[in-house]
């Protein structure tokens, strides 16, 4: 009932507000000033006794951090379990980690970014009992993890693995061979933090006796050089392994240090590998049992290995193959008769899987011709799994439980849109993240079994009222049929459209395997700034073509061995369609994408010269021989093996079919999509004799963010926009 009041409320507060305060412009600093920042929940812990949950709070006024702890049920604060206003030693911690039985937590501060994932920090333990804080280590260190017993706190540093007793307070050095540029232990290279999404390579067994760990020997692999211009008089320079695609990667090698005996050794397979990644490792339930997942440089073949520690026996218990790529995931999860859960797209859709021990299939859970998105666990008590899927659209997400043989499939969320959901330990209760293209996040507490809500949490329903005060328009959701697919759209129309009238068109895209940019969720920065646009004349609309995710595996994988044909076939299409449509000018149609959509778009502009007027390329690959070698092998093999395939649609080798006005941006310090890209562009482009715009920012990353830096990025787009596809007039 309560639901229908506020719909009906929300209803005539919208019609009233939309004949009279609908008036305020949406400015590129109101964007950019965080006007339109969403309420949200950080850091949230469930405790094991499945009844509370914790949360990192941060009083802005007297800068004290806080670990509070809530009743689920009532969600009213139980306690506060850490303030750093009484620890002299910190002033302030960022995040935290508890022990296994949650009677110690580590600490973090001053931390400071390598990579993307990878962070150095001070590191404080704090004990519950007794309030005593104990610094980990005088150095900044990296990923400090508890044992599962939780008397010792493994970490990295200096490119070695050290492991600290809390009870006797004595550091034990287990490596010694790590050095800068060469030899990394326990933690990942670059290429493995940016491609399979992790940093901590080194894992604690269940007797807390042994760690597992992954040695990189990126000796031979290629150094990568940025420089750093800062405000000193000489500039400096980072030097970093880098391996592009068909250079020599780091050799890896799993190893055992045994902590009772403190020896180390080296695990050997029967099975002969070169040249090969190492994705994930994990221990079983069995504190002698390690399982690993090898694969192959192609990553068309994924083999699941359990490793004895004891008996030094290892076997294979599964060996997936793909006539394109392996998915690696975190997915996979361990019952007590250590049968485990696995998740594969074998049968043309991502879907979830149980295996016994030795590799067997029990069943395959889930079925049909839609995806799982998301694995959240299982609950062994109920035998119950709980997952994300997009079934109810692919535009959408819905939270689902489902028993472990397959039966009782339960949708759990009720509302349209993006759902997500975080469980408690013993998975009586789930915290729901709702939104859509009209609701802005809400946080709710749901009952577990049924999906019913307990209580609403948090919304951000002051948003919705400040958003209601500017003009906007509908994104409407859509599909387009080209080049023989039903392809996903959204489209944003000015909110004074005229149907008689005809308006410029924008559109973006990023257009990456498996990626995603038509959902139904709430708005991001961008959504604003296309907001902002449609409020000064122009149509803008997004196409997920071939390539995108979460339509099954064909779809996704037709782009196999050939980056940048069907995706951008796919765009051109596209917007050959939109601009026959009698509201569109055909004539003053643009397209833009950062990282991979830079790709997108330059090639559309070049390749598509009869269709796109304008273009603007962020952070963009202009030839895949310039990229890691992790991610574009992942989808075209090597260059010795398909020249073609990198060739043909690299944008930089298009630039001589330029004819309309293209705008090129990048930052120096951008370790993953390096400026070499741009330098290599510019200079074919010049050459071409081609003539463009382009912009560089000093040392910034490939996010090309800080200070009053996005919001320059931003008005200097939109100027070349207006330029070049709208009134000169609006040129602010």
């Amino acid at each position: 009932m309560r639901t229908f009041k506020f719909f009906l409320f929300s209803c005539l507060f919208i019609t009233a507000i939309s004949t009279t305060a609908q008036t305020k412009n949406i400015s590129l600093e109101d964007i950019w000033n965080g006007s339109f920042r969403t309420e949200r929940m950080d850091a949230l812990h469930s405790m094991k006794n499945g009844q509370q949950y914790s949360v990192l709070n941060f009083d802005r006024t007297s800068r004290i951090t806080t670990i509070d702890v809530y009743d689920y049920k009532t969600l009213s604060k139980v306690k506060t379990l850490v303030s750093s206003a009484n620890l002299e030693a910190i002033p302030y911690f960022s995040d935290y980690t508890f022990s296994d039985d949650e009677s110690k937590i580590v600490l973090a501060t001053d931390v400071e970014s390598i990579f993307r994932r990878s962070t150095l920090g001070k590191f404080y333990v704090y004990d519950t009992k007794n309030a005593l804080v104990t610094l980990i280590a005088e150095e900044k260190i990296q990923e400090p993890t508890f044992s599962p017993d939780g008397t010792k706190v493994a970490y990295g540093l200096n490119n070695n693995l050290f492991v600290k007793d809390l009870n006797s307070g004595e550091t034990k050095q287990i490596t010694f061979d790590g050095e800068k540029n060469k030899i990394i232990n326990g933690i990942t290279d670059w290429v493995y933090e940016e491609e399979f999404g992790f940093v901590r390579a080194f894992e604690w067994n269940a007797a807390s006796d042994r760690l597992a760990f992954i040695r990189f020997d990126e000796t031979e692999v290629p150094e990568f050089s940025m420089d750093i211009y800062g405000s000193a008089l000489y500039q400096t320079q980072q030097v970093f392994k880098y391996p592009k695609a068909g250079e020599k990667n780091a050799v890896v090698s799993l190893h055992l240090y045994d902590l009772k005996s403190n020896k180390a050794s080296e695990v050997k397979l029967e099975k002969a590998y070169t040249d090969f990644y190492i994705p994930r490792i994990k221990w079983t339930n069995e504190a002698n049992v390690l399982s690993a997942q090898y694969m192959n440089r192609h990553q068309d073949e994924l083999d699941l290995w359990m490793i004895d520690a004891k008996k030094g026996k290892t076997d294979l218990v599964l060996a997936e193959k793909d006539k394109a790529y392996v998915d690696v995931t975190d997915n996979l999860t361990f019952l007590k008769d250590n049968s485990f859960i696995w998740t594969s797209e074998k049968d043309g859709y991502n879907h979830i899987y149980h295996y016994d021990k030795k590799g067997k299939l029990i069943n395959q859970i889930t079925k049909g011709n839609w995806e799982v998105t998301s694995y959240y666990g299982f609950d062994e008590k109920n035998d119950v799994i709980y997952y994300q899927s997009v079934e109810n659209g692919s535009i959408n997400r819905d939270v689902y439980k489902i028993d472990l043989n397959g039966n009782n499939k339960t949708r759990l969320t009720k509302s349209t849109g993006t759902n997500n959901a975080s469980f408690s330990a013993d998975f009586t209760y789930f915290i729901n993240t709702f939104s859509n293209a009209t609701t802005p996040p809400e946080y709710t507490l749901n009952n577990a079994s049924t999906g019913d809500l307990v209580k609403s949490i948090k919304d951000n329903d002051a948003l919705s009222k400040k958003v209601l005060a500017y003009t906007t328009s509908k994104k409407e959701f859509s599909t387009i049929n080209v080049n023989g697919n039903d392809l996903n759209m959204w489209m944003i129309k000015p909110a004074d459209f005229d149907a008689n009238k005809e308006y410029p068109l924008f559109m973006y895209q990023y257009s990456g395997p498996g990626s995603q940019q038509v959902a139904n969720r709430w708005n991001g920065a961008n959504d604003y700034w296309y907001q902002h646009l449609a409020q000064q004349g122009y149509i803008i609309a997004c196409v997920d073509g071939r390539g995108t995710g979460f339509k099954g595996a064909d779809f996704k994988k037709v782009t196999q061995n050939e980056l940048g044909k069907y995706e951008v076939e796919d765009q051109i299409e596209a917007a050959k369609q939109l601009g026959a449509r009698s509201y569109i000018d055909a004539s003053r149609i643009g397209i833009w994408g950062w990282s991979y959509g830079g790709f997108m778009s330059s090639n559309a502009l070049f390749k598509g010269n009869d269709v796109f007027k304008m273009a603007i390329a962020v952070a963009p690959v202009t030839s895949w021989r310039f990229y890691d070698s992790i991610y574009t092998e992942r989808y075209m093999t090597t260059p010795q093996e398909n020249a073609s395939g990198y060739d043909d649609n690299s944008p930089i080798n298009h630039v001589d079919k330029l004819t309309g006005d293209f705008l090129l941006i990048h930052g120096t310090a951008d370790d993953n999509v390096h400026v070499q890209n741009t330098m290599r562009m510019v200079e074919a482009l010049v050459q071409a004799d081609k003539q463009f715009e382009w912009m560089i920012y000093p040392d910034k990353n490939h996010g090309i963010y800080g200070g009053n830096t996005r919001l320059h990025l931003y008005k200097k787009m939109t100027n070349f926009i207006n330029d070049k596809l709208g009134d000169k007039r609006l040129k602010k």
